[in-house]
């Protein structure tokens, strides 16, 4: 009996003995969970700290695309307004092309009809009138468009306004001021 109570008291300090130092692992192992828990947190606060800013990134990516996609024409439309502009060119030059050949005609119908009624001697003083006519007018005209420093839009000197007393409505002249 002696031996057997011998036996279960060893077991019993052995088992205690395993019981303290599980003790101390499961407290290590607590301890380790703790810190691993505290260091994910730290990982997902670095985490969402960076998707943030990737995501201002993308953002500010984006906007400058969006900017620069704003100043740039699409193909298809750039094709239509030069198609559009091409077509505008050919009435232009159709238009012009028929003014010209109009004109000449009435050059020719002008030219016919001047023939018929005068006679050549007659057309070099007419002519010759014509041009310098011609020429006056371009001068005045000339003469008209220039600026000399004469010309001013308004006067330096102050000028006379008619006012009227207060008290007895007699015509006063007297200056602007400024």
């Amino acid at each position: 009996d002696e031996e057997l109570l011998k036996s279960i008291q060893a077991t019993v300090v052995r088992v205690e003995g395993d019981c303290e130092q599980l003790g101390y692992v499961t407290g290590s192992l607590r301890d380790d969970h703790r810190q691993q828990q505290k260091d994910i947190e730290a990982l997902f606060r670095s985490l969402e700290s960076l998707e943030k800013k990737a995501d201002k990134e993308d953002l500010l990516l984006l906007k400058e695309d969006k900017a620069s996609l704003g100043s740039k024409v699409n193909c298809t439309q750039f094709e239509a307004s030069m198609e559009s502009l091409e077509e505008r060119m050919r009435e232009m030059l159709k238009r012009v092309l028929s003014q010209e050949q109009h004109g000449q005609e009435v050059h020719q119908q002008l030219r016919g009809a001047l023939d018929s009624k005068l006679d050549r001697l007659e057309l070099g003083p007419f002519q010759k009138q014509l041009e310098e006519t011609w020429g006056r007018m371009i001068k005045e005209l000339k003469d008209e468009m220039s600026v000399t420093a004469d010309d001013a839009a308004g006067i330096k000197q102050q000028l006379l306004v008619p006012y009227k007393c207060l008290s007895c409505d007699r015509d006063l002249n007297m200056q602007v001021p400024g």
